[in-house]
C-alpha cells in the first residue's frame, strides 16, 4: 500500500524538505533572539486550533529545540544530516510520506490529549531511527572527541521510549506510540524477517 500512496504523492512532494525545516526553525530561533516572535504563538495545542488558529497545525514543525546555541547548531546539522541521507537512500516521495506519516500521528495524539502540546521532537527521533536503522555501524563522535556507534544510541532511546511506555498514563503512552509509528508502519516488516532469521539461527 506504501507504492500505492507514493504515486498519489509524487505530484505534491517536496524535495529537499529536510533542509526547509532545518531553514525554518533556524529562523524561528533566531527570531526568539530578537523578541519578534512570540513561542507561545506558534506551538501546537489543541484548544487554540479549534480556537479557529489553525497556523499552528503547521507552525509548531519549525519550533527550535530549546537549548544551548551550540546544541541547537548540532542539533539542526544532524537533522539535516539524517534526514538528507534518508532521502537519498529512499527517494523524496518515500522520504516525504514518512514525514508525513509522523506528522498526521503527532496531529492525531495532540487531539487525543488535548492537555499535551504537540511537539516536532518526535517527528525528528523517528528520523533518528531510521537513520540509526539503515545506518548501524555509523560513528557519531560525541563532544568531538568519543566515538559511539549509532546503534547503541539508537538503543537507548529504545529503551527510554520502553520506560516511559510502561511508566506513564495514558498520555505518555500514545506519546511513546506516535513517535515510534511511522517507524514501524516502514520498518515493521523488516523488523519481523530479521526476528525470524535470529530466531532460526537461535535454533
Amino acid at each position: 500500500w506504501l507504492k500505492r500512496f507514493e504515486r498519489r504523492l509524487e505530484p505534491f512532494a517536496i524535495p529537499h524538505l529536510t533542509l526547509y525545516l532545518v531553514i525554518g526553525q533556524t529562523f524561528v530561533y533566531l527570531s526568539f533572539l530578537l523578541n519578534l516572535l512570540d513561542p507561545m504563538k506558534i506551538v501546537f495545542v489543541p484548544a487554540f486550533v479549534l480556537q479557529g488558529e489553525v497556523w499552528r497545525l503547521f507552525t509548531f514543525l519549525f519550533f527550535p529545540p530549546m537549548a544551548h546555541w551550540a546544541l541547537i547548531a548540532f542539533g539542526l546539522y544532524f537533522l539535516y544530516f539524517t534526514g538528507n541521507t534518508l532521502e537519498g537512500y529512499w527517494g523524496t516521495v518515500r522520504y516525504n510520506l514518512f514525514i508525513l506519516t509522523g506528522y498526521v500521528l503527532t496531529v492525531a495524539v495532540a487531539f487525543l490529549t488535548p492537555g499535551v502540546v504537540g511537539t516536532n521532537v518526535f517527528i525528528g527521533g523517528s528520523i533518528f531511527l531510521a537513520f540509526a536503522y539503515l545506518n548501524p555501524d555509523f560513528v557519531l563522535y560525541i563532544f568531538m572527541i568519543l566515538p559511539v556507534k549509532i546503534k547503541w544510541l539508537a538503543l537507548l532511546t529504545w529503551a527510554l521510549y520502553a520506560w516511559s511506555f510502561f511508566t506513564g498514563g495514558m498520555a505518555t503512552k500514545l506519546s511513546v506510540l506516535m513517535a515510534v509509528g511511522n517507524f514501524l508502519i516502514f520498518f515493521g516488516r523488516d523488523l519481523w524477517l530479521d526476528l525470524k532469521v535470529g530466531r532460526r539461527r537461535m535454533q
